[in-house]
């Protein structure tokens, strides 16, 4: 191992985990796998972790744990469930590990890496959020920044063949995080989110709304401010793009929209996600963004 490299370990041998690994392998420079978790002795991503020379465990975090070299981890990669990460992360807390937790769970504190990485490098256990917050976040957080937002809604749209188990059995982890992480972290004083599983064939790639109600504002600023955001998160995800044109619609009394937040200006925002297909298809989006956004963190946080 290169002196310059650190070690990082995959707990997960599902979708995301497998693709976590190919992202670390092909695009990271400062990074190397050190471990591949999972549970399932038969599972597609574990028989890749073997074929590439990763070492690899299917006792879960218990036998990461108990691997050699497990003390020259320094970034844990959690891609399982809300459920078992409250798990893992009890277990791995003794031994002072970075982990970045792609579940629901949000033991720790959410990081959308083009808004607040810088703020959390020093934690100990840092929040993904879900891949529709990776998305809309740093949008309403661009809006924000120019005008205080009074409410954002947003709706992620995902191919249904691209939401597996995990995923489905934490739709509701995923609208009550994805919903707080817009005020916590986007700045919205009042926040809602919906997901829609898209069951069209051939899958379509993810798509998302955002709908900020704001204040009269300077709407060329704002236009400005998304564009640029969108720039900054195509750094680290580059299918992440704007569909068409920021657009602004008048709130007026009467409007059923001023109940959410009174009188002002609509901004809405439609972006599209296109996964870069390094194992998973590239209509998996959703997935692919929280991955990428999983990979910048550990790497800032293994540089820390």
């Amino acid at each position: 191992m290169s002196s310059e490299m650190s070690r990082v370990a995959i707990i997960g041998s599902g979708n995301i985990g497998t693709d976590l690994m190919f992202k670390v392998k092909r695009l990271s420079k400062s990074l190397e796998v050190g471990a591949m978790v999972g549970i399932d002795p038969e599972s597609d991503g574990l028989a890749r972790a073997k074929r590439m020379g990763v070492p690899t465990t299917h006792e879960g975090v218990e036998g990461l744990v108990a691997m050699p070299g497990f003390d020259e981890i320094s970034v844990v990669l959690d891609a399982t469930s809300a459920g078992a990460h409250r798990h893992n992360e009890a277990v791995l807390r003794p031994y002072g590990k970075k982990v970045v937790d792609l579940t629901p769970a949000a033991l720790g504190p959410y990081v959308v890496p083009a808004v607040n990485l810088d703020s959390h490098l020093d934690q100990d256990n840092v929040n993904m959020v879900t891949c529709g917050g990776q998305a809309t976040v740093p949008i309403v957080a661009a809006v924000s920044r120019i005008a205080g937002v009074k409410y954002a809604e947003i709706v992620a749209s995902i191919a249904s063949k691209s939401a597996g188990p995990g995923t489905r059995a934490n739709i509701d982890e995923f609208t009550e995080t994805t919903s707080r992480a817009l005020e916590v972290v986007g700045g919205a004083r009042r926040g809602k989110a919906i997901i829609v599983l898209n069951p069209a064939d051939p899958p379509v790639i993810m798509r998302d709304t955002v709908y900020c109600l704001v204040e009269e504002c300077d709407q060329a600023a704002v236009t400005a401010s998304v564009k640029e955001m969108v720039a900054e998160v195509s750094a680290y995800v580059p299918g992440y793009r704007l569909k068409q044109e920021v657009q602004f619609r008048s709130v007026a009394k009467g409007d059923p929209l001023a109940d959410l937040g009174g009188e002002g200006l609509l901004v809405s925002v439609f972006l599209e996600v296109e996964g870069a297909a390094h194992y998973l298809p590239s209509y998996a989006g959703n997935l692919d963004i929280m991955t990428s956004a999983a990979l910048r963190v550990a790497e800032r946080l293994a540089a820390r």
